[in-house]
């Protein structure tokens, strides 16, 4: 139990806890520190406060005093943060939605701005962030709170307004972690907690996993001196079930109608197979959708979290404060997994058809001529992220006005493959058993029923087959060196109480790199039986799932998993290279000759001044604290690209680019100034009573692909050039200006009200223009003399015209009879490139409503809030064009109910998120939407303290086993539904 001393305010007594914030407000304190020291004297009280009541109270005051809009999460107890994941901590917060990776909290959105709009800080320090994707370079700028342990972290603090001494690059908003300071709370503290973590969705592996952690404080030589040492380590077994659709097509009714003759306008559109093929089939003003494929996936997960910190610090006077820390985070994540799918191919089909405008298939149907493929894969990878921060830090009061803080940081972030084979693979099999493919999408989980050829009697291991096969190679590391010189200048007396300043640079270093060894034989490798029979085992599928539609009487019932490694293994013996190969030789392993390879370099010079003035308006006291940051970026991007040298005329209307063998760096640079200012005004209009308005600038940058610095050209030329796209260093960032007015009610010790609005104007979103290039200076073969001399001879047509050239010019003809361009003679081939730009507006606004209230001293409590949220850039469903919609906008709400007294605390909490927009591109490439539906999910955790130093606790997540499902343009339209299952932590916390 802690003890604090505190001055008394009114109705803010029990919200004033120094510890709390201090080590929260790390910025305000240091401005205010010697402020209190100097008032220690006047009426003070003592309180002893920790558990539930004492973190809320903590956030509140936090919340009360700050400048702007701050919203935050303190830690319960030493080392007991309120939830298991800081993501799924961050969802209380009104204004913050979660994004879920493998049923964890991974990264956020805050006020409809997703996750590469908002900045993460650690101790007020600009962290850097890598991530991989399964099939190319990772682009993204977000943060993966799954990395980070809630056991070491003091508290988060989330800042919805622009403040001109905090770091740019949220114009969602800045989310702080603070970490433990030893100083702060001087004394020997000590806590080590075990858990164990029973995981209801893995099949495999242990029932139950281990975590550690373990948080050591304590200072020395008269408190001058402090330590503080924290450490983690967290295993997870966990699985899911998913249904995937590979994506959809989608046309318009008015141009695929009825065509009794088998005509269509694209691949995909409706071919009837008779008359009464479809019920309900789309009018001709609606747009209708028909899936590319449909399967089912089951996965194994095991994740390994490793976090450690070392704090020190040395303060041998009042005037001098020094901490130097290293932090340290390790997530490592292996992933196997099984599959069956079916893929459609679009021949002659059956359906029953939803109403339109936006129309699905509740039923889809296709028969084959010849069996079709029963597809079953599988992959197995790992990945590791690693996450290294040293700092140094100085605070130095130079006198009793003016105080100065000097602040380092070197630090980096990796993701990259934690396996030989690389950091996404697959490989498939397939048996030939297709006569009749249906998919049902009219319940929750979509249904595929197979109907097999006459005389058959289920699938054999027999007639199994290796396919394609995929080994990916995905790499990214993001370094950040940055300096902060900060000072304070309080004044004595008058109206202006302080001036803040300072100025920092930051240089963040990033790379981004993928490669893919991938063959294409989906038809089949090899012949049947070159697979032993006993690398397959017989599974049952609708078991494996909790969802609607699991047991329909149609459903596919079996399939066979097998070994990814055995199977790799007999591949790579028995067939070799296929093509492509990687660094083992075969076509069975990831290559390290990257073909796409990114690396930016932003530097960025920045300065602030803020003033803060405070007086009173009648018996209202108010304050003012209005900024300006100034900063400039410069931006160097270089890429490699793949180089040519010719343009090959291989056929009549078949132009192809001759490449070189060779990839090569193209560099391109950019600048850009940016002027932000900040104004946050307060006034209290009672005792218990605050209002607020703020205005602040923002800004977030574009992603590391659309500042690349290379171009690539597409393979295949037309007649009259060819088309390609490369990256814009010197594109704007996306800037907000921000409004903000909220009320706010303290009117009982815990207990407040707020509601506010609030409203971002954003500019300068990332749109995309072309360009008229002459790309590597080619020749074209049809844009020269021996063209129009062909021509001029009489020649009509492609045809005539390439083999006058070929006969009369056959030193220009290569040897597999193409026909090269001829520097000096043919024009240079002009390309449509396209490049990134800076192009529309928008606006987003909301309004974000809350409550907490604890009832006296019976220890219940109730916390509920809410957010809703709007924009004007919202997604036409029934238009089949390109077009930008803000992603990640949804409302959202919590209620949280607690128990906490007599050494007994208990909290039941509920969130839900309405369904938002993810992508506008689906996993075709194609241009439809994804969405992820609405969501909602209960959390319970409980602890007994047993003594004053020991404590046991009981943690539920997902206790209503609910499933995450996402779709395209209808709900109908399924693109991926993923059941995670129930997960509970058992565990014990000492205390010395």
């Amino acid at each position: 139990m802690k003890t604090f001393m505190f001055k008394r305010k009114p109705l803010a007594t029990s919200m004033s806890l120094i510890l709390g914030a201090t080590s929260m407000l790390s910025a305000q304190a240091f401005a205010q520190e010697q402020e209190n020291a100097e008032k220690k004297d006047t009426a003070i009280e003592v309180i002893s406060v920790k558990g539930i009541k004492g973190s809320l109270i903590k956030a509140m005051d936090i919340k009360r005093e700050s400048q702007g809009i701050v919203d935050a999460i303190t830690a319960e107890d030493m080392g007991k943060f309120p939830d298991t994941n800081l993501a799924e901590s961050l969802q209380r917060i009104t204004g913050v939605s979660i994004d879920r990776s493998n049923g964890e909290g991974s990264r956020i959105t805050v006020r409809g701005l997703g996750p590469d709009y908002n900045l993460v800080t650690l101790n007020g320090r600009h962290m850097p962030a890598s991530s991989l994707e399964a099939t190319n370079a990772s682009s993204s700028r977000s943060y993966d709170f799954a990395n980070i342990a809630s056991e070491g972290i003091a508290g988060v603090e989330v800042f919805k307004t622009g403040r001109s001494d905090v770091s740019t690059g949220g114009m969602g908003a800045t989310v702080n972690i603070v970490t433990t300071k030893p100083l702060n709370d001087p004394g020997m503290k000590a806590t080590f907690g075990v858990k164990g973590v029973i995981d209801q969705s893995s099949d495999e592996g242990d029932s139950i996993t281990p975590e550690f952690s373990g948080l050591y404080s304590n200072t020395f030589a008269d408190d001058t001196f402090g330590v503080a040492l924290s450490g983690s380590y967290q295993e997870r077994q966990s699985g899911n079930a998913q249904a995937n659709v590979g994506g959809w097509r989608t046309f318009p009714g008015n141009i695929n109608g009825y065509d009794w003759g088998g005509g269509n306008a694209d691949w995909g559109g409706l071919i009837p197979d008779g008359e009464n093929a479809y019920q309900n089939y789309p009018a001709t003003t609606d747009v209708y959708s028909v899936p590319q494929s449909l399967g089912y996936a089951f996965h194994e997960v095991k994740r390994v979290r490793t976090n450690g910190q070392l704090t020190l610090q040395y303060q041998p006077n009042d005037a001098l404060r020094t901490t130097l820390d290293y932090t340290y985070a390790k997530n490592e994540v292996n992933d196997r997994y099984n599959d069956v799918s079916a893929w459609f191919n679009f021949g002659p089909s059956t359906g029953v058809f939803s109403d339109g405008p936006v129309v699905a298939p509740l039923v889809y149907s296709e028969a084959f001529g010849a069996p079709g493929d029963l597809a079953m894969g599988a992959g197995n990878y790992s990945t590791v992220n690693e996450n290294k921060s040293l700092g140094f830090n100085a605070a130095y009061k130079v006198n009793d006005n003016l105080k100065l803080e000097l602040d380092v940081h070197d630090s980096s972030a990796t993701s990259s493959p934690d396996s030989p084979y690389g950091s996404n693979n697959t490989m498939g099999t397939a048996t030939w058993v297709r006569a009749v493919t249906t998919a049902y999408f009219d319940t929750p989980l979509p249904v595929l029923e197979i109907t097999y050829p006459d005389g058959f009697n289920g699938i054999q291991a027999a007639d199994m087959r290796i396919t394609g096969s995929s080994f990916r190679n995905s790499q990214m590391r993001s370094d950040v060196s940055q300096y902060q010189l900060k000072g304070n200048y309080a004044f004595d007396e008058g109206i202006v109480t302080s001036i803040d300043f300072g100025v920092g640079n930051v240089e963040v270093k990033n790379r981004s790199a993928f490669s893919n060894v991938q063959q294409d034989n989906w038809g089949g490798l090899g012949d049947a039986g070159d697979i032993p029979l006993d690398a397959f085992t017989l599974d049952t599928i609708s078991d494996k799932f909790d969802v609607a539609g699991a047991n329909a009487p149609g459903m596919l019932e079996e399939f066979f998993r097998w070994d990814f490694d055995q199977l790799r293994a007999i591949a790579d013996s028995t067939y070799g290279a296929l093509g492509s190969v990687g660094d083992c030789g075969t076509s069975f392993c990831a290559s390290s000759n990257m073909t796409t390879d990114r690396r930016t370099t932003e530097d960025s010079t920045s300065a602030y001044v803020q003033v803060n003035m405070e007086g009173e308006a009648g018996d209202m006291m108010w304050n003012l604290s209005a900024g300006l940051r100034y900063e400039q970026t410069d931006v160097v991007s270089r890429a490699l690209v793949p180089t040519y040298s010719n343009i090959a005329w291989a056929g009549d209307n078949e132009f192809n680019l001759v490449a070189t063998g060779d990839q090569e760096f193209t560099e391109l640079k950019g600048d850009y100034s940016n002027l932000l200012p900040s104004i946050d005004f307060s006034i209290d209009l009672t005792d218990d009573m605050k209002l607020r308005a703020s205005y602040s600038k923002t800004i977030a940058r574009p992603s590391y692909s659309a500042i690349q610095g290379g171009q690539t050209i597409n393979s295949l030329v037309r007649i009259d050039g060819g088309t390609g796209a490369r990256g814009n260093p010197g594109l704007k960032p996306l800037e907000s200006n921000n409004f903000d007015v909220s009320f706010e009610w303290y009117y009982a010790e815990g207990s407040y009200l707020s509601a506010g609005y609030f409203r971002k104007d954003t500019s300068n979103w990332i749109g995309y223009t072309t360009v008229e290039e002459q790309t590597f200076s080619l020749p074209h073969p049809a844009q020269g003399s021996r063209y129009a001399e062909a021509v001029a001879n009489g020649a009509v047509g492609n045809t005539e015209i390439r083999q006058y050239i070929i006969d009369n010019y056959p030193e220009t003809v290569d040897a597999n009879g193409f026909i090269l361009g001829v520097a000096g003679d043919d024009a240079v081939a002009t390309f449509d490139i396209t490049v990134p730009v800076n192009s529309d507006d928008y606006v987003i606004d909301g309004w974000e409503l809350a409550v907490q209230h604890i009832f006296g001293d019976t220890g219940f409590g109730v916390i509920a809030n809410m957010t809703v949220v709007d924009s004007d850039a919202a997604y036409d469903n029934t238009s089949r064009g390109e077009q930008f919609a803000v992603l990640g906008l949804s409302d959202s709400a919590n209620l949280i109910g607690f128990y906490d007294k007599d050494g007994i605390q208990v909290r039941l909490a509920y969130n839900t998120r309405d369904t938002f927009l993810a992508s506008t591109v689906n996993a075709l490439g194609l241009q439809n939407p994804i969405a992820v539906g609405d969501y909602a999910q209960w959390d319970m955790n409980a602890s007994y303290e047993y003594s004053e130093n020991l404590s046991f606790f009981i943690e539920g997540i997902n206790l209503t086993d609910e499933y995450v499902r996402s779709h395209e343009r209808n709900s109908l339209q399924l693109n991926n539904l993923t059941q995670t299952g129930r997960r509970f932590n058992i565990g014990a916390r000492y205390t010395f």
